[in-house]
Formats: structure tokens, C-alpha cells, sequence
């Protein structure tokens, strides 16, 4: 997502391949959930691709964030359940941050990182949430909300490193998949995009008028500049009930 969290001691680097040629040739529908896989197999060279750059880092020695296994994990929940596209930057490059879903981090992880600090804040102000002492959101990627990197992949310690390897096809062509979802009647099946800071806008010429929420991003480095008072919960839910759909429930569960 951002480097903010980049003041950090690298853990050592676990031992060549991470797992992650075990992804090279594993069949797409044992990867991601099978309408994922369905949508994606148009790209499915250009994945395995962006896969082999992710082992051939980790065969070198570096620390590739997330682990192997959760490097799909946004699309392990189902396509046709996405109503609500949350979009990052990369993944956290912090040790033990990334898990594979924007801005979420594990149950475990202290303190919370400043970004995800920050969409707490934001959430609070908009609707009175308390903030939570974890920063597990997969409760929000269970209710159909898509936490997805422009990037699947990044080096310890170095944000942005695995930028123009070709995830952004393939993230390109998963927010294509979301748009272009049609209902048994061929309407455009609800949807409510979330575009924090200028890489998640970039792709607003892809939404094809679905309704959007851009700001700036929660990075303490900009979340004073639009992100505060935007009030992107209140509002995406406004949203999918004005298109027939159930509103997320922001709130997260307790430990």
C-alpha cells in the first residue's frame, strides 16, 4: 500500500523459494475462487509471469511480502459476491504486515499500521465505529468488499519494488471483471469502487460509470489532504442501497 512503515529491522529471509514455485504450476482454480479463475484465464500467461518474478526474487534470497499463500488471497472470495472495490498500492513492506488484502493486517500484528490507523480514525468520525485494537478486515472482504493491491507482491523493506512486473495486468483485468458483471436481466450488477490516492484513481477510466469515492490516501503522509471527512463508509453504503443493494457492515468483530 504505502512505504510508511518502512522504519523496520528486516527479519532474516526464509529459505530459498518461499513457496512460491510451488504457484508456477498450480492450476488457476486451486488458486483463487472458480469464477476468479474463469475471469482471469484471458491473463493467466501474463500471471504466471508475474509469478515467476515473485519466485525467482525469493529464489534469490529476498523476503517476498506476502507469504506464498496469500499472495491471490482477494480472490479467493467469490467474484459474483463483490459489491464494494477498496483499492491499495502495494502490500504493507513491513515483516509479518501483508496478508494478501488491502490494508488488512493480521489479527496479531501490534501496533496497527498508520495508514490502516488512520482509515480506523476515518471510520469513527463517519459513522461512530469504534476503533479495534486488531487489524483484521476480512470480516469486510467476507460481505463482498474486494481489498485489493494494484500490486500482489513486494520486497521487504523496499515499497514499490515489485511495481511494473506486471501485476497491474492482472489487477487491470480483475477490476474489468468486477465492472463488467451482469445480472440473469444483463444490468450491471451493484458496485461501489473506493479510489484512495492517485495509483487507485488511475484506474477510474476502467469503471465504465460505476459510482466511485476518490480522496487521497490514508498514508499519514496525505490523509490530511481529502482522505479525513470524506466519509467513504456512510457514502458507499448510500450508494449500494440506491442501487438495490444490502449496505456493509463496517463494524469489525472484537477479538
Amino acid at each position: 500500500m504505502t512505504g510508511e512503515e518502512a522504519l523496520f529491522d528486516l527479519e532474516p529471509a526464509s529459505p530459498s523459494g518461499q513457496g512460491f514455485d510451488e504457484l508456477l504450476d498450480t492450476p488457476l482454480e486451486d488458486l483463487m475462487a472458480p469464477d476468479w479463475a474463469q475471469a482471469l484465464s484471458p491473463v493467466e500467461p501474463q500471471l504466471r509471469a508475474a509469478l515467476g518474478f515473485v519466485a525467482a526474487q525469493a529464489g534469490m534470497g529476498a523476503q517476498v511480502l506476502p507469504a506464498a499463500g496469500n499472495v491471490l488471497r482477494a480472490f479467493r472470495q467469490p467474484l459474483a459476491d463483490v459489491k464494494v472495490l477498496i483499492l491499495g498500492q502495494d502490500p504493507y513492506p513491513t515483516p509479518g504486515h501483508a496478508v494478501g488484502l488491502s490494508f488488512s493486517v493480521s489479527r496479531e500484528t501490534r501496533p496497527i499500521p498508520r495508514s490502516l490507523a488512520n482509515i480506523y480514525r476515518e471510520l469513527h468520525d463517519d459513522l461512530g465505529l469504534p476503533p479495534r485494537v486488531h487489524g483484521d478486515l476480512s470480516a469486510w472482504a467476507g460481505q463482498g468488499v474486494l481489498l485489493l493491491n494494484r500490486v500482489l507482491s513486494v520486497n521487504a523493506g523496499n515499497a514499490g519494488s515489485h511495481r511494473g512486473k506486471g501485476w497491474e495486468t492482472i489487477t487491470t483485468a480483475a477490476v474489468k471483471a468486477v465492472v463488467n458483471r451482469t445480472d440473469a436481466d444483463g444490468q450491471p450488477k451493484p458496485l461501489v469502487a473506493v479510489l484512495w490516492g492517485k495509483d487507485a484513481e488511475s484506474v477510474g477510466p476502467l469503471l465504465n460509470g460505476a459510482p466511485s469515492i476518490v480522496s487521497a490516501h490514508p498514508s499519514p503522509r496525505s490523509a490530511s489532504r481529502g482522505f479525513f471527512g470524506s466519509k467513504p463508509f456512510s457514502r458507499t453504503n448510500e450508494l449500494l442501497r440506491e442501487q438495490g443493494a444490502e449496505p456493509v457492515d463496517w463494524e469489525l468483530p472484537v477479538l
